[in-house]
């Protein structure tokens, strides 16, 4: 059952790059609440890949509406803001300042600099996306004959949530994650294509349909 639908375009050039996207529910998923949401991040590139400056994002499902934005300065988070405010409690794990080493947003933390598809997987993925501090261990690399590379994919929450709420327990200990990375062009980069997730209601797949060069 389709749930929702995105695009989104990529620009490198030279030592900067630029991701631009959209995403909207779809099908089934418009019977409980239309979503739509945008997410845009530019940076430049370096020897160990991807340096983003600033990100931002905007999400919109029925009445309830997020805003957030991160500035990145010397490859570490400077500042972040979220509107609403995430609700916590006593049960709320802090954002650390440690907790953001080596961290970056969703969309560069997914951009893996290589030219040897072995070598995708075998590293842990840090992200932060205004709220949460996730890490995403990426193991078990099985190729394919068109170039493309799966990873076996395991999530850890490390703060920006509630500890017990049972979604990020869930995908911590019992979700089954595999992820599909194939190389942007000349690039020298590798981005997920696809992607599967089991969750308490199913499993969810995403996967790109088209990949157009421009």
């Amino acid at each position: 059952m389709p749930v929702g639908k995105a695009t989104f375009v990529s620009s490198f050039n030279g030592d900067s790059f630029a991701i631009d996207g959209e995403m909207s529910s779809a099908g089934i998923a418009n019977l409980f609440a239309r979503t739509s949401g945008t997410a845009k991040v530019e940076g430049s590139i370096g020897r160990n890949g991807a340096s983003p400056k600033h990100f931002s994002s905007q999400y919109q499902s029925g009445k309830k509406n997020s805003v957030t934005a991160i500035r990145f300065s010397g490859g570490k988070v400077a500042s972040y803001e979220n509107t609403p405010e995430p609700r916590k409690g006593e049960s709320w794990i802090d954002v650390t300042t440690s907790h953001l080493a080596g961290a970056l947003d969703p969309l560069s933390a997914t951009l893996i600099r290589t030219q040897d598809p072995a070598k995708v997987c075998g590293r842990t993925i840090r992200f932060f996306d205004g709220e949460l501090r996730g890490d995403l261990s990426l193991a078990a690399p099985s190729l394919s004959d068109n170039g493309t590379v799966t990873c076996r994919a395991s999530f850890s929450p490390v703060s920006g949530y509630r500890k017990g709420k049972k979604q990020i327990e869930y995908m911590r200990s019992k979700s089954r994650m595999s992820i599909t990375f194939a190389q942007l062009g000349s690039t020298g980069f590798f981005a997920p294509v696809s992607a599967s997730d089991g969750t308490q209601i199913g499993t969810v797949r995403i996967a790109a349909t088209k990949i157009v060069a421009r």
